[in-house]
């Protein structure tokens, strides 16, 4: 029974007649390959077995019970003897001293300590993970064997963690999620150096690249501070590759605007008024006892802060010939790369309070979900706040390989908007006067643009948005008209993607304008798909934005010819 990532896939024997697979041969004894240890200073990406770093066992909860176990005898240790010996009055250890039991006690306690020993290094010895030049593999399991595998074409991201204690260590987390949800393989822990270099090989496979030679460390040792200044070293830059030391984030964060935009944030003001409003009703009314509901509420808004916070810190955003590298985190950093092709929408919003900062955050959609050890997900911003320079910045990594006047025009009036639906006419589709009574506030923003590779959905005045969702990228699009849009002919434009936070949705666009958009939209999508080959970034070169066929298209906002609905 194996996994790709997509669930399990029962295999069944290979006929006479039939060429086995490659991949099949690890269910069979006779054909399982020599295991090589990992971490080390051989190539990872060999088709080979190999095994986790040696400390993985007490990462991954070993410390935690050996910790639980102590605990535990240190407050059970007098009712343990007296149940098993049968005194009360004396110090137990002398008892055991004066009955001659001191040997027996220690070969016990030695057992003990040996069984759990041997569960560890057991546990470590058959964990194991591969790379081939199609999927990653891991197996583990003593008693009941489990095995899963992510296809490399399919790989959204590689993420790599160092919580602070693994980075005591000098280990790191490997994630490398695929299209699924929670399909991907968790390698902890590596070393750190090693994971670095897996990553990068992953990155090179998954990309059509021709598999290169192992990299050579020669001359990379533990240099003049020796493993004490390694480890040092790691603490403090925990990302070890000369090219990440070499990049620069193209967006800086300062602790003081991610601060602000976490109180100003409409959530925890609203929770702050209702705190204040307790505490004033509390002291109004002397009712004291309400203050056991409101402490915990503090604690965890605090807990919510501060988990927001840390996590933002240090912020770096890049591009790489792999993909774009964000990077984040104090005590546990996170380093992840997204390679071209996996992004399928991207939303740009801005909340009323940081309006007047001029702040706006950037999230978008992937077609794979994974939990952290914690068991979150991972909210999939990619900008936590920046300004309008920032969101420009950020957006040239986001959306590469296409510039043009038009485009920047889109961006930038669909991010402010228009004060008059004339401004606009000539780009984006929009809601019709007729309108105002669904979208009251927003009718003039409301609206669609569609440009060569990428569909654009703007919406929301008082908390704007601007969704942007490649050609390639989508799943469908739909058009829907309610019994409430009928009479005022009235339409909603939807773009089906993979599901996640960002809805590529707009809804009250004129009936006639909606079908105009989804025609275009089809058209546009279907030689989007077949231009596309960023699956397979390295394996053919990119085109260059003029030479690459386009949809011919009509300009986005002349109004098409009359169709039924």
């Amino acid at each position: 029974m194996t996994s790709d990532g997509n669930g399990p896939v029962e295999r069944g024997p290979v006929g006479p007649d039939e060429t086995p697979d490659p991949d099949e041969t690890v269910a069979s004894p006779v054909a399982e390959r020599v295991l090589t240890p990992g971490g080390g200073e051989s190539d990872l990406a060999d088709g080979e077995w190999h095994r986790l770093h040696p400390a993985t066992p007490l990462l991954r909860g070993g410390i935690g019970l050996l910790a639980i176990a102590g605990i535990l005898a240190a407050n059970l240790r007098d009712r343990i003897i007296e149940f098993f010996l049968q005194f009360e009055e004396r110090d137990p250890i002398d008892e055991i001293i004066d009955r001659g039991l001191l040997l027996p006690g220690l070969a016990i306690a030695i057992a003990v300590l040996g069984v759990g020993i041997l569960g560890f290094w057991l546990a470590w010895r058959m964990r194991e993970f591969r790379v081939t030049d199609e999927v990653v593999e891991l197996r583990s399991g003593i008693l009941f064997r489990t095995q899963r595998r992510a296809r490399l074409d399919r790989v959204q991201g590689i993420n790599i963690v160092r919580p602070l204690v693994p980075r005591v260590f000098g280990t790191a987390r490997l994630e490398i999620s695929v299209a699924g949800n929670d399909a991907g393989v968790k390698l902890d822990y590596l070393g750190s150096a090693a994971a670095d270099r897996l990553r990068t090989d992953v990155l090179d496979l998954a990309s059509g690249a021709q598999r290169r030679a192992p990299a050579s460390d020669a001359g990379a040792g533990p240099g003049p501070g020796g493993v004490v200044g390694r480890r040092v070293g790691e603490l403090l830059a925990p990302e070890l590759s000369r090219e990440e030391a070499a990049r620069s984030s193209v967006v800086h964060v300062s602790v003081s605007r991610l601060l602000g935009s976490l109180v100003l944030r409409d959530s925890t003001l609203l929770l702050l008024l209702l705190l204040v409003a307790g505490v004033v009703w509390i002291v109004s009314t002397d009712s004291w006892f309400v203050l056991f509901g409101l402490i915990p509420s503090l604690i965890g808004l605090a807990g919510f802060i501060a988990r927001r916070f840390s996590r933002s810190l240090r912020y770096t955003i890049a591009g790489s010939e792999s993909g774009i590298r964000i990077g984040s985190g104090l005590a546990s950093t996170r380093n992840e790369t997204l390679p071209p092709g996996r992004i399928h929408s991207i939303e740009i919003s801005q909340p009323l309070l940081w309006r007047i900062a001029g702040w706006w955050q950037i999230r978008i959609t992937r077609a794979a979900s994974m939990k952290d050890q914690d068991g979150s997900g991972n909210d999939n911003v990619v900008l936590p706040v920046g300004d309008i320079t920032d969101v420009r910045r950020v957006l040239d990594l986001l959306m590469p390989g296409t510039p043009g006047s038009e485009l920047d025009e889109m961006l930038a009036t669909g991010l402010t908007g228009a004060s008059h639906p004339s401004e606009s006419a000539a780009l984006y589709v929009t809601t019709p006067a007729r309108g105002r009574l669904w979208r009251p506030f927003s009718w003039r923003r409301n609206g669609v643009a569609l440009h060569d590779r990428h569909l654009l959905l703007r919406k929301g005045r008082i908390w704007r948005s601007l969704i942007v969702v490649p050609l390639a990228r989508m799943q469908g699009v739909s058009v829907h008209q309610g019994p409430l849009y009928r009479p005022t002919r009235l339409a909603h434009v939807r773009a089906h993607i993979v599901a996640g936070p960002v809805v590529a949705s707009v809804g009250a666009l004129d009936a006639d304008d909606a079908v105009g958009v989804f025609e275009r939209v089809l058209v546009g999508a279907e030689r989007a798909a077949v231009a596309d080959d960023s699956h397979r970034w390295k394996s053919n070169p990119v085109p260059d934005a003029e030479t690459r066929p386009g949809p011919d298209l009509e300009s986005p906002g002349a109004r098409p010819e009359k169709e039924t609905l």
